[in-house]
């Protein structure tokens, strides 16, 4: 069972893939989704990071405010793990996402617009197996595999709006729906996506994540030995994600990070 190796803290392998939606494709509209995954090598234990950030397609920008978003965060997560040992506090998160805001805000007086030009969601990872933390913004989600019976969870939900089809931002006035959630369940498996595969990997009805579809996606990890980035495993990602099956399905675009202790 993966969460035999727990106890030695392996490496995390992971992949990840975005595909531009079909609607976008259509329209000529840049893809929206950012996102960014690496590892932190600590004598503590390896930490994984990942996070994608999908712009709000009423903004005119929002593709650069979900990459404002992921650079901004990789930076101060590789910053801090420079010489940190425990995960980034509450407060941490809290400050950089603050510094996400000023960038943006500035971008957008810079350029004569307003803040909402760039929205976008997020839905972030820090993980060393032991203790995770989601940090989450709209809607998007992270589904963990628990260590102990291999059953699937989500810590925090996809957040609609206050209308159909809405969600909240990182540039919201007051972004009170900024969620971060902390994570003590030890887990072997993270996979983070946008909402443009939302409807294939939960079940909204339960709230549940859909096990079948997580099963299948992570089964091709079983084969390898190696952390890291996988490039094969990315460019399968992918094709699947740009695939008939999954377009005929949405038309959004799809973003998916997968990772796995090894």
């Amino acid at each position: 069972m993966a969460g035999q190796r727990l106890g030695d803290m392996g490496r995390w392998a992971w992949a990840a893939a975005a595909v531009k939606g079909t609607s976008h494709i259509k329209t000529g509209t840049r893809l929206q989704d950012a996102y960014c995954a690496f590892e932190v090598e600590k004598n503590t234990g390896n930490v994984f990071c990942g996070m994608i950030s999908d712009g709000a397609g009423s903004a005119k920008f929002g593709g650069e405010g979900a990459s404002i978003l992921c650079r901004t965060l990789t930076l101060e997560l590789r910053k801090y793990f420079q010489n940190a040992i425990n995960l980034p506090s509450r407060e941490n998160y809290e400050v950089w996402i603050d510094q996400v805001r000023d960038l943006i805000f500035i971008a957008a007086k810079n350029r004569g617009l307003v803040p909402r030009d760039f929205a976008a969601t997020l839905v972030c990872v820090v993980s060393n197996g032991l203790q995770s933390t989601v940090i989450h913004i709209g809607d998007g989600c992270a589904v963990f595999r628990d260590a102990s019976d291999d059953s699937w969870f989500a810590p925090s939900w996809p957040n609609q709006g206050e209308f159909a089809s809405t969600t909240y931002f990182i540039t919201d006035e007051n972004l009170t729906e900024l969620r971060i959630e902390s994570v003590l369940t030890p887990i072997t498996s993270v996979a983070i996506f946008s909402d443009g595969i939302e409807r294939l990997a939960l079940d909204f009805s339960s709230k549940v994540p859909h096990a079948g579809f997580f099963d299948q996606m992570f089964r091709p990890f079983s084969d390898y030995d190696q952390g890291g980035k996988n490039a094969k495993l990315s460019s399968a990602l992918k094709s699947y994600l740009d695939s008939d099956l999954i377009n005929s399905r949405t038309d959004d675009d799809k973003s998916l990070i997968l990772a796995a202790i090894k």
